[in-house]
């Protein structure tokens, strides 16, 4: 960002009001009657999109709240601090752990509250915290994703033994496989993905989030001496499959299946993504996998990540790459272009799952931590943002982020668009658009713009709005993610990094499907 504004001389103001005249003069040229309002012109390039995203981790209160039992009050300013960090980090999105062991951060008929609110399964916190997030999120400019885990119930002590009267495992116990000191509902049985399809589908009609997303929890992590007995549900439903691996598979695969499907139907702009254990299968198994030697997250998990791919009953993977570039095991580097290889060509978008939990580890030390895994990645067409674990982590350590800001991060980025390349946007362009300087800030403002979701803020310097002349056209090449100030869900920012060549701004809309609209009216602070 630049420095603060100085006063600009005035030669400087004539130079600016003249440019931004002969700016405006040129929409009339390029088919807006004379004396109508200025022309708009969409500026169809997606350079400036990419995925900044964070967990936010409510199970165990990893994350949030802090402590269970915390007030109404106490809850929504702990949010408001993470959510601030979030935008003080330059992120754009954070995925809420909403369903952490089959039960609800939000307000729900279907399952009770969770626990790690009030302390206690079925307690009511005193209002709605899904709703509250996205909202506080939007204001913001940051999407707001609904993090799911589909099938863990907890542990034994203290989840499962201290289940509501009302959960759905009591109303209906043959739904529940006990595994060592966990408990799972059972994926192969058809009840279960209706349940947990049906849920999630409640919430993406209820709620106006941007997104479904799903970690890495679907069958178990193998313990030692642990049998997953889901005997009764393969009796019963593996007619058709020799090999209960590929039936446990198909279970999973129909789950995506479904998922995506209702999404589709209900709200279309809402993207659904999972992030699986990293390592899909190692090359000594299949040699069509990765050059690693890891847990297979195909045999032990049955996570088939190159089926929802293909298929694209997902929008996107962020597969968790928690390991440092030249970890023998598991390279990052490896990693990565394997993962960019099974995106290619799909419509599924890849971002890269960072481990921001193993700051100050052996390979994770230095300012650079973070940063050096998105120098490699970072280069690859295919990957079009990264995910971090966690936002707390991320607030822990902020010389990285500081750097991570200096060194990929040193503008905003817009979000990611879920509607295709060729969709066109659903808003107009943003009138009304004022712009005033005051002391060492700028303050903008504009009209709401129906159809809006997120609006985004550009700084024209004032080479730019000269170069731009008479060709309405041109205002296109000042939409750029080096002069992107912000997103807001607002009608107003204030941009504190005002440079001195600054010349006025641009605003454009962003509908539900994250597509920026045309660019219309430009505001001269000089005027």
């Amino acid at each position: 960002m630049g420095p603060v504004a100085r006063t600009a001389t005035g030669t400087v103001r004539r130079a600016v009001a003249a440019a931004s005249a002969a700016l405006l003069a040129g929409c009339s040229a390029a088919g807006t009657p004379e004396g109508g309002e200025a022309s708009a012109v969409r500026c169809a390039d997606d350079g400036g999109q990419q995925m900044r995203g964070a967990w936010l981790t409510t199970v165990r209160n990893i994350d949030w709240p802090s402590t269970p039992g915390l007030s109404a009050q106490e809850q929504k300013d702990e949010l408001d601090a993470y959510l601030d960090d979030a935008v003080a980090a330059r992120l754009n999105a954070v995925f809420l752990h909403v369903r952490p062991t089959a039960d609800a951060v939000y307000d729900s008929d279907l399952e009770p509250w969770a626990r790690y609110l009030t302390g206690e399964q079925g307690g009511d916190p005193g209002y709605d915290p899904l709703e509250y997030a996205v909202a506080r999120a939007h204001e913001r400019g940051l999407e707001l994703h609904a993090w799911f885990n589909p099938y863990r119930v907890g542990f034994q002590d203290p989840d499962v033994e201290n289940l509501a009267e009302d959960h759905p495992v009591r109303e209906n116990p043959d739904w529940l496989v006990d595994y060592g000191d966990e408990a799972y509902v059972d994926p192969g049985n058809p009840e279960v993905r209706a349940w947990v399809t049906r849920v999630i589908a409640d919430v993406v009609e209820r709620y106006d989030i941007d997104g479904v997303h799903f970690d890495d929890f679907f069958y178990p992590y193998p313990k030692g001496g642990e049998e997953f007995d889901d005997d009764a549900s393969w009796k019963a439903h593996g007619d058709g499959f020799d090999d209960r691996g590929d039936w446990r598979r198909e279970n999973v695969n129909q789950l995506m299946r479904d998922v995506h499907g209702q999404i589709q139907e209900t709200k279309p702009w809402v993207s659904f993504g999972v992030s699986p254990f990293g390592i899909w299968r190692n090359d000594a198994t299949d040699p069509t996998g990765s050059p690693t030697s890891g847990l297979q997250s195909y045999d032990a998990q049955y996570a088939d990540t190159r089926t929802w791919i293909q298929e694209g009953s997902i929008d996107y993977v962020a597969p968790q790459l928690y390991w440092e570039r030249g970890f023998a095991t598991a390279d990052y580097e490896k990693l990565a272009d394997w993962w960019a290889g099974e995106v290619e060509g799909t419509d599924v978008e890849l971002y890269i799952g960072q481990g921001a939990y193993r700051l100050g580890e052996d390979g994770w030390t230095g300012e650079d931590a973070l940063s050096t895994q998105l120098d490699y990645s970072g280069e690859l067409e295919e990957v079009d943002g990264d995910i971090y674990f966690s936002v707390k982590n991320l607030r822990q350590e902020q010389d990285v982020v500081d750097h991570l800001r200096r060194t990929h991060y040193d503008t905003p980025a817009l979000p990611r668009s879920t509607g295709g390349e060729d969709r066109e946007p659903g808003t107009a362009a943003v009138a009304g658009v004022t712009a005033q300087a005051r002391d060492d800030r700028v303050e903008i403002s504009w009209e709401e713009t129906e159809g809006a979701r997120f609006y985004a803020v550009y700084r024209l310097p004032t080479q730019t709005l000269e170069a731009a002349g008479g060709d309405a056209s041109a205002r296109c090449a000042a939409l750029t993610q080096e002069n992107l100030v912000g997103v807001t869900g607002q009608t107003s920012l204030t941009d504190t990094a005002v440079g001195e060549d600054t010349a006025g701004y641009a605003v454009t809309a962003l509908d539900d499907y994250r597509v920026e609209g045309p660019v219309g009216e430009v505001a001269d602070i000089h005027a």
